[in-house]
């Protein structure tokens, strides 16, 4: 069965659960780019068990006004006050056991969240024997149950969309005053610790809210999955909050999406709920495996691509302190390597193919007038460095070498251009060595 991407917000059936994911996704995504620069990414998973004996005595509280089901639309609002209140209660536990009592963060969100969850099973192991229907329905806050959302769950999440958004665009310039330097902020008379209330209220409302979808053990992954994911992308943070809700938005899209299709085709249950976190927790590692500037593989890239260059180019420079353009024998060039023999040969096969080296005979290679040219550039480069380390920086003489072996093979002509005229155009390094003239000055 193929259902038509668009149908997923027409249809009748399927355009609550979507929308209504979407907006929980967006509402999560935005705070979790806050709770994950603050580095309190386990105050979510704290929140969320805390939660829980909340869900179950909302649940118990409906049970003694209302004989009814949990069809009666006041059932969710009774869950989700209940949740809101234990969360509250977790998080002023957590406050009292770090600030008062002292104890470790780890040490206390771990009391929170074991205590609070325990007390949660406790009293929903209670309620299955007295208000089973009630029971069934108030598990579904534990595991999440997006697909049988309905359209007032759309209301619910656009709202609390808005009432997120609203304070984040209000406050963007505090917010972002304190996640990047608090005690400039608490100098400069920021409103800190209001601040740090609102959105610890924020955090709170999009954890309970949203564990109707996905449940209370796993929203804490849409609160910041999204947030890893767009952190790989970009170091601006407006940026980052649009990036973090592109993520969360299509992780609800296609967690619906592949949960319905897998139901269909594979004649399994696939949950929407946790089919959203999966999604989600492959974008976040495909973000940190390839995103371009801090990914995994692009990152290894560089650093293996660099090793070669320093590789070819310290060959280069060898050969010319050697020999010059004159021939040299290989055993003789090996001596200065540990690289392995076959190695060697495949660095001079490339300077061939390169044109900066040819073969003198069997067992000897030089370098040719490009090659020799080349060794020579690096050699200036590495010199100038050395200058620059000790007069401007004043580091001594016999500590820049190590310095310059690295920086030599990623300095550029403009590079070169501002250093010449930073030290005045010097002849010689640190060590009354000649500087190599560069390219414009040979020829």
């Amino acid at each position: 069965m193929e259902i038509p991407l668009l149908e997923y917000f027409s249809d009748p059936v399927l355009r609550a659960p979507t929308l209504g994911s979407i907006l929980m996704c967006l509402s999560a995504s935005l705070i979790g780019v806050l709770v994950y620069l603050k580095k309190e990414s386990l105050i979510g998973e704290a929140i969320s068990h805390a939660a829980y004996p909340g869900v179950i005595l909302g649940g118990l509280f409906f049970a003694l006004f209302y004989h009814g089901t949990s069809e009666n639309p006041l059932f969710p609002l009774f869950v989700m006050t209940g949740a809101f209140l234990t969360g509250s209660i977790g998080i002023a536990v957590l406050n009292f056991l770090t600030q008062k009592l002292k104890v470790k963060s780890d040490a206390a969100l771990c009391f929170v969240l074991s205590s609070f969850f325990g007390v949660g099973v406790f009293l929903a192991s209670q309620m299955q024997f007295t208000h089973t229907l009630l029971y069934k329905q108030v598990q579904v806050y534990l595991w999440g149950q997006a697909a049988t959302m309905v359209q007032a769950h759309i209301w619910i999440y656009l709202s609390l969309f808005l009432i997120i958004l609203l304070p984040i665009a209000i406050f963007y310039k505090e917010l972002k005053a304190i996640l990047f330097d608090r005690t400039w902020s608490l100098s400069f008379g920021l409103p800190v610790k209001a601040i740090d209330r609102l959105l610890m209220v924020l955090i709170i409302l999009s954890l309970v809210t949203g564990i109707r979808s996905v449940g209370v053990v796993l929203i804490t992954a849409m609160l910041i999955q999204p947030a890893v994911a767009a952190r790989q992308f970009t170091d601006n943070l407006s940026r980052m909050f649009m990036l973090a809700a592109f993520f969360g938005a299509i992780s609800a899209f296609f967690g619906n999406v592949l949960a319905l299709e897998f139901s269909y085709r594979l004649d399994l249950s696939f949950p929407t709920g946790p089919m959203i976190v999966i999604v989600s927790s492959v974008l976040a590692l495909m973000a940190l495996l390839f995103a371009p500037k801090r990914g995994i593989v692009p990152r290894r890239y560089r650093q293996v691509k660099y090793q070669l260059r320093a590789f070819v180019e310290n060959t280069l420079k060898t050969m010319w302190r050697l020999k010059g353009e004159s021939p040299i024998p290989l055993k003789e060039l090996a001596t200065y390597y540990s690289h392995s023999p076959k190695t060697l040969r495949g660095v001079l096969a490339y300077l061939s193919y390169a044109g900066w080296a040819k073969k003198a005979s069997s067992n000897s290679w030089q370098l040719t007038r490009e090659g020799a040219l080349r060794a020579q550039k690096i050699i200036r480069f590495h010199r100038l460095w050395e200058v620059y380390l000790v007069e401007w920086v004043g580091s001594p003489a016999e500590r820049v070498h190590k310095s310059a072996e690295e920086i030599e093979h990623v300095i550029t002509k403009e590079m070169e251009e501002e250093l010449q005229e930073l030290l005045n155009h010097p002849k010689l390094d640190p060590h009354k060595q000649p500087i190599p003239p560069s390219e414009e000055d040979m020829l």
